[in-house]
């Protein structure tokens, strides 16, 4: 049976998932929605694009938070049922209350519906449950954005390097670990379909030290963490 702490952590992380830190942010701080310019997304990447270095560090924190932050609401429901916080069930209530806030980033209540690609919110949910794998994929991530100088492909190889981290190297016998690890690779492969049509047609827009360069299409394209 379903309890109202487990009904109530869920809402919460749905809500956390729908603060608008982009949204808010450009609108509270410069009377600009991101949504209406760049890549019309509203994540961290486009805020860069948008209004610069600071408020895209600012949005990137605040998304990672919101997944870190919901996936941990776990505690309100998961000790007294599981008794401890390493044990598989207490890792399902994180994986579905991190997947909450996602739903929320992408859907936010508080603006319209109208989100971002879940990136950065993954990410914090990755941090919540296994912290030591969540490291290594910002350390891929870094190191092909060094290299490639694209958001978009540096993104897709942190997600497909993330189950075969959990499988490989840290050996995770979870289930649903492992299987939320594979989602997370097609999901990214999905939502970034048309980045991946772009890089084999090197088209895709590139990024340096958090500005992009002059983009070979339009200024819509939407290589993000969002």
């Amino acid at each position: 049976m379903i309890s109202i702490y487990a009904i109530s952590a869920l809402i919460l992380a749905y809500l956390l998932g729908s603060i608008p830190s982009a949204v808010w942010v450009g609108q509270l701080g410069y009377g600009i929605d991101v949504r209406e310019y760049g890549s019309g997304n509203a994540g961290a990447t486009n805020t860069f694009r948008v209004l610069g270095k600071k408020a895209g560090t600012l949005v990137l924190i605040m998304d990672i938070t919101k997944g870190w932050g919901a996936t941990n609401l776990a505690f309100m429901i998961g000790l007294s049922v599981t008794g401890h916080a390493h044990c598989a069930k207490f890792i399902n209530y994180q994986l579905v209350l991190g997947l909450t806030a996602v739903i929320g980033h992408l859907f936010p209540v508080f603006a319209g519906f109208r989100g971002g690609k879940g990136v950065a919110t993954l990410l914090g949910m990755i941090l919540a449950v296994h912290l030591p794998a969540a490291l290594l994929c910002i350390g891929i991530f870094i190191t092909v954005l060094v290299i490639s100088k694209y958001v978009s492909l540096s993104s897709i190889a942190a997600g497909i390097a993330f189950p075969l981290i959990i499988i490989f190297i840290f050996q995770v016998s979870g289930k649903s670990l492992v299987l939320y690890g594979i989602c997370i690779s097609i999901l990214l492969l999905i939502t970034h379909q048309r980045n991946i049509e772009r890089l084999l047609k090197g088209k895709e827009s590139k990024i340096c030290l958090f500005k992009l360069s002059k983009p070979k299409q339009s200024d819509t394209d939407d290589d993000e963490i969002e």
